[in-house]
């Protein structure tokens, strides 16, 4: 219990959403459970059946080898993302790729997402440092081709239509870390930003550290201006 509740807060919601989802997976079985927890645009929009997204990115399938190592890397990527960069911004990222992939899988008439969030989730993550060294199965590969090597193995074992979720995936993270991370340099606004109530909330520590530094630099900023004396115009 103790490891349990030292998962990062967001890391660990979804974890427990994908727990959850399995067990009624299990108990209603595949079809079933389809239809209860699937993403059905028409039941999504005009029924108001506003669960279905989350459900539809926390069933990763029946139990299962696949379902173990999907569960991993999930586990893995987010507390890699939430650890990065923050609880807030973690929920931003994760509300982004809801709405983007619960709009290309009814697009697409995928039902669930739970692979695409674990690509977007990579993706991010390799593009962060994509030169960098990583093992592969058994070779070492640049990091910005893991996302690519994940969709090729699913595609040796499930055929071509195992692509898509993860082309889905790669898609909308790439939409996530171009205007979070590119178009800001290219002199864009960073409009993905956690808004300052949310880091408040969530990362407090960083809120706090970030009041500091900017206390600093104005404290800086004064000494480095010119003093007047008292009583001068």
């Amino acid at each position: 219990m103790q490891k349990y509740k030292a998962i990062l807060p967001l890391t660990r919601i979804y974890i427990t959403l994908v727990g959850i989802s399995t067990l009624l997976g299990t108990i209603l079985g595949d079809e079933a459970a389809q239809v209860i927890m699937g993403l059905d645009p028409i039941r999504t929009v005009y029924g108001l059946e506003l669960w279905r997204p989350i459900t539809a990115a926390s069933f990763l399938g029946p139990p299962s080898i696949g379902w173990l190592m999907s569960a991993y890397y999930l586990f893995e990527y987010g507390s890699s993302l939430e650890r990065v960069y923050g609880t807030a911004q973690h929920l931003v990222f994760l509300l982004g790729q809801v709405g983007l992939l619960s709009t290309y899988s009814m697009l697409f008439g995928q039902p669930f997402f739970g692979s695409s969030m674990i690509t977007a989730m990579l993706h991010v993550l390799s593009r962060s440092m994509p030169h960098q060294k990583v093992k592969w199965l058994i070779f070492t590969v640049p990091y910005w081709t893991l996302p690519y090597g994940l969709m090729a193995s699913d595609v040796l074992q499930g055929g071509a239509a195992a692509a898509l979720p993860h082309v889905l995936g790669i898609l909308s993270g790439h939409f996530y870390y171009f205007n979070k991370f590119i178009w800001p340099k290219l002199g864009g606004e960073d409009w993905l930003i956690a808004p300052d109530f949310l880091v408040r909330r969530l990362d407090p520590n960083s809120a706090n550290d970030a009041g500091r530094k900017s206390l600093d630099n104005a404290l800086k900023k004064r000494k480095k201006g010119k003093g007047r004396k008292l009583g001068s115009a």
